[in-house]
């Protein structure tokens, strides 16, 4: 039997699973850490509203308020992952001031939210998942299943900002042009023009899960 074609091949999937590892890890460069999987270490504000479970990061049942690093910072990407019990409402601080409501105080909040839940039926736009809360709609239809990890990219630049979920591009805005008076409710929100700031979580008292979570700044 001659085994050169199947030695070619051997090599080809060889070759090609180190080229598809390479291209992953040069994907990653730059990126750090913000969590070690074990403890809440470089992380400030409510640490006791929150806990760590299975290596995630999960705000307790019935708690919350804003976790967030202790850096700052300015234009960024974010890679993390997102689990959502039934109904989970959360959100990712973006710019966050250390004090105040994110959704207002801060550049924005990106809304993470159960989408499939019955009781956020009948929402404004901008309240469900990966929007800029309040502000701009993300489009819908995306999430996986509720118990379910979601992968999630954001890339502030400026007054930009951009969502990606499970591959998808959710949100692509840039929140100096969105015109206030279509604003939720057309409440404030003087934090819009901030330029640097904590990255962190915004706990609703829902057990909302965050794990893998990496940062690059620009």
């Amino acid at each position: 039997m001659n085994l050169r074609p199947l030695q070619r091949l051997a090599a080809l999937a060889a070759a090609l699973t180190l080229t598809a590892f390479s291209a992953a890890a040069a994907d990653e460069d730059g990126f750090v850490s913000l969590f070690n999987g074990k403890d809440l270490t470089g992380w400030a504000g409510p640490v006791d509203q929150y806990e760590v479970k299975d290596g995630a990061i999960a705000c307790k049942p019935g708690k919350g308020g804003t976790l967030h690093t202790k850096d700052e910072y300015a234009d960024f990407i974010v890679r993390l992952e997102i689990k959502l019990p039934p109904g989970g409402n959360n959100g990712l601080a973006i710019r966050y001031p250390g004090k105040g409501d994110t959704a207002y105080v801060g550049m924005c909040e990106l809304q993470v939210l159960d989408d499939s839940s019955p009781k956020y039926a009948k929402l404004n736009p901008s309240q469900y998942h990966g929007s800029a809360y309040g502000m701009a709609a993300a489009k819908r239809g995306h999430q996986k299943p509720v118990g379910e990890w979601n992968e999630q990219e954001v890339t502030v630049k400026g007054s930009t900002i951009k969502v990606v979920l499970n591959g998808t591009v959710i949100l692509d805005t840039d929140l100096s042009k969105v015109d206030p008076a279509t604003y939720m409710g057309k409440s404030k929100h003087p934090g819009v023009t901030r330029t640097t700031g904590y990255f962190g979580f915004a706990g609703h008292g829902d057990a909302v899960q965050f794990r893998n979570i990496r940062i690059k700044k620009l």
